[in-house]
């Protein structure tokens, strides 16, 4: 069957290089610094560094999305909002 039907474009194999890179940096941080110190946040959660990196995808991931239903093509807006969430999350979630 084969991957045909897949839209392999270099921003998908960024993303996922991404996804692979990010988790693989928690990991080490996890063994170099084991527990991450769960903090409280805006939304009165106690987080760890690995819930922060989730929450931050996939709100990143819903950020495109919104962006593509809204505005469309190209995403550098999205792009720039996502890292300024991704920053948030990790300073003050």
């Amino acid at each position: 069957m084969g991957l045909s039907w897949m839209a392999w474009t270099w921003p998908t194999v960024a993303f996922f290089i991404f996804i692979a890179l990010a988790i693989t940096t928690m990991g080490i941080w996890e063994k170099f610094s084991p527990g991450g110190n769960p903090r409280r946040g805006v939304l009165g959660l106690d987080t760890t560094r690995g819930d922060r990196l989730f929450i931050s995808i996939l709100g990143s991931a819903f950020i495109h999305l919104a962006w593509l239903g809204v505005m469309g093509t190209p995403l550098w807006g999205a792009l720039i909002i996502s890292i300024a969430y991704f920053i948030a999350v990790f300073k003050w979630v």
